[in-house]
C-alpha cells in the first residue's frame, strides 16, 4: 500500500504490534504443538481439567495454526494490512487470561495434578497476564498513530463472497458469544464432554475468529487481509485433524457436531480461495 510518491499510506504500524506477534507467535508454537501432540496421544495436557483432551487439543490447534501469519506482521507496511489479525489477537489473549481467572478453581496449580501440569498452569496464566496487558498498550499506542493518508482498496472482495463471509463470520461469533457468556447452556451443546472451562475457552477462540472473518468483510481489500488469509486455513487444518483424531468422542450425529464441520469447512474454504484470488490478483496487476 504505497503512495504515488512512494510513502506509505496508512497508519503506520506500531514496533510493539511487531514485537507482540512475534512473541505471540513463537509461545504459540511451542505450547500449541504441546497440547496438540498431548491430545494426540489421549491426554488432556492443558492448564485447567478438562473431561476430554479434545478441548484442550483445539485450543493447541488454534495456537499452533495462527502462529505463522503472526510471524508475517512484521513485513507489513501499514496497521491496515494486520489488524483482521491483531484485534482477533487481542481478543484471545484477553480472553484467555479472564476465563482462567474466572475458572481459578478448576486450573492444575489450584487443583493439582501432575507437577508439570501444575507448572504449565502457573505459567499459562502468568504469560497471559504479560501477554493480554502488552495486547492492551500495543493496541493504545497503535491507535493514537496518525494516518499518513487513506488507504485506497486495491483488490476489493468479490461480490459473491460476501453473503458466505457473512454467515460464516456470523455463525462463529454468535457460537464464541453464547460459550462465554452461557457455558452451561451452550456448553452442553458442544457435541463432546467439556467442562465450563473447556466451553469458554474454545468460546474465545470461536469469538476470536469470528471478528476476524467480519473484520476482514469490513476491509473489503484481498491486500488488506493476507495475514488473516494464511491463517485461516491452517487453523481449520489443524481443528480437522484433531476432530478426526478424537472421533469416537464426538456425536457426529447431533446437529452442532454437523454446524461444526460446516463452519470449519468454511473457515478452510474461505482462505484457500482468498489466497487463489490474490494470487490472481497479483498475476493480473504484472503481467
Amino acid at each position: 500500500m504505497t503512495s504515488t510518491s512512494g510513502r506509505t499510506d496508512g497508519r503506520e504500524l506500531a514496533p510493539g504490534v511487531v514485537v507482540l506477534s512475534t512473541a505471540v507467535a513463537l509461545i504459540s508454537v511451542g505450547v500449541g504443538a504441546l497440547l496438540v501432540l498431548a491430545s494426540a496421544t489421549g491426554h488432556a495436557a492443558g492448564p485447567w481439567q478438562s473431561p476430554e483432551a479434545l478441548s484442550p487439543g483445539l485450543l493447541g490447534a488454534a495456537m499452533a495454526g495462527v502462529a505463522p501469519a503472526l510471524l508475517t506482521v512484521g513485513r507489513s507496511g501499514s496497521w491496515e494490512e494486520v489488524r483482521t489479525l491483531i484485534w482477533p489477537l487481542a481478543v484471545v489473549l484477553v480472553g484467555l487470561f479472564t476465563v482462567s481467572l474466572l475458572n481459578g478453581g478448576a486450573l492444575r496449580v489450584v487443583s493439582g495434578g501432575p507437577v508439570f501440569l501444575v507448572l504449565f498452569s502457573l505459567g499459562w496464566v502468568a504469560t497471559l497476564a504479560l501477554l493480554a496487558v502488552g495486547a492492551v498498550v500495543c493496541l493504545v499506542s497503535q491507535l493514537r498513530r496518525p494516518v499518513r493518508a487513506p488507504v485506497a482498496r486495491t483488490a476489493p472482495l468479490p461480490g459473491w463472497s460476501k453473503p458466505a463471509l457473512a454467515l460464516l463470520g456470523a455463525g462463529w461469533f454468535g457460537l464464541g458469544t453464547g460459550l462465554l457468556v452461557a457455558p452451561a447452556f451452550w456448553g452442553a451443546l458442544v457435541p463432546w464432554a467439556v467442562s465450563r472451562a473447556d466451553a469458554q475457552g474454545l468460546g474465545v477462540w470461536a469469538l476470536a475468529l469470528g471478528v476476524g472473518v467480519l473484520g476482514s468483510l469490513a476491509e473489503d481489500d484481498l491486500a488488506r487481509i493476507r495475514p488473516a488469509l494464511l491463517s485461516v486455513p491452517l487453523v481449520a487444518l489443524a481443528a480437522a485433524v484433531l476432530l478426526a483424531v478424537h472421533a469416537s468422542a464426538v456425536d457426529w450425529g447431533s446437529g452442532p457436531a454437523l454446524s461444526l464441520v460446516g463452519l470449519v469447512v468454511g473457515l478452510l474454504v474461505t482462505g484457500v480461495s482468498g489466497r487463489l484470488l490474490w494470487s490472481r490478483h497479483l498475476a493480473a496487476a504484472t503481467g
